[in-house]
Formats: C-alpha cells, sequence, structure tokens
C-alpha cells in the first residue's frame, strides 16, 4: 500500500466523452453509491488486491463492486498518481466479455498515444 492517495479522473474521448462517467448517471443512486465507494475504497488504499480490485493485464484492473441484485465492473489504470476510469458495465457473466475487455484496452491504448 502507497501512504498518498490517488486521484480519480474519468478517461475523456477525443470528443469530449466520459463513457464511465456517463454509465454511472444511468444507474440507481444506491448503486453510484456503492460502486463510488468501492473506487473511494482504491483511492485511499492503493495498492488493493482482491476482493475488492483484480489485476486483468498488464497496466489494467478492475474495481469489482456487489451492487444489490447484480456485480458492477469499472475497469482503470493508474498513470502519474491517477486512477482513470476507463470502463463500467453491469457483470452478466462469470468471465468478463471481450467486447468489455477490447473496448477497455482500445481506451487505454489512446490515453498513452495521448502522453
Amino acid at each position: 500500500m502507497t501512504n498518498e492517495k490517488l486521484l480519480v479522473a474519468f478517461f475523456r474521448s477525443d470528443t469530449g466523452v466520459e463513457p464511465v462517467r456517463d454509465w454511472l448517471k444511468t444507474l440507481e443512486q444506491s448503486d453510484r453509491r456503492i460502486i463510488g465507494e468501492d473506487i473511494k475504497t482504491v483511492q485511499f488504499g492503493w495498492l488493493l488486491g482482491m476482493p475488492v480490485v483484480r489485476k486483468m493485464a498488464p497496466g489494467l484492473w478492475e474495481v469489482r463492486s456487489q451492487l444489490v441484485s447484480r456485480i458492477a465492473r469499472i475497469l482503470f489504470t493508474v498513470e502519474e498518481g491517477k486512477m482513470v476510469l476507463l470502463h463500467g458495465f453491469i457483470k452478466k457473466t462469470q468471465k468478463t466479455p471481450d467486447q468489455d475487455l477490447s473496448l477497455t484496452q482500445q481506451r487505454l491504448a489512446l490515453l498513452r498515444r495521448r502522453k
């Protein structure tokens, strides 16, 4: 664990869209609160592991949120002291869908090209 808190940032597309922020706005307030608490746990306790955080690929992790009747995931990277939220979704299967992982990796690649 590090002693410094991570800043949290939303990935922003070239057109200015923040997909994770937009997705969160579609959820019920109670779900947003749970996800927000889990993100805050990561923010103040990085480097965390299971059950809250799981490494997905090099430089890519997921925040694992147990909602009332379903499971949510926020995929993120950490760069320069920032937790950048790349993608969020409701998990419907045991395995993270390839489509969600692929989209996240595209956003991560775009983020890294901008540097």
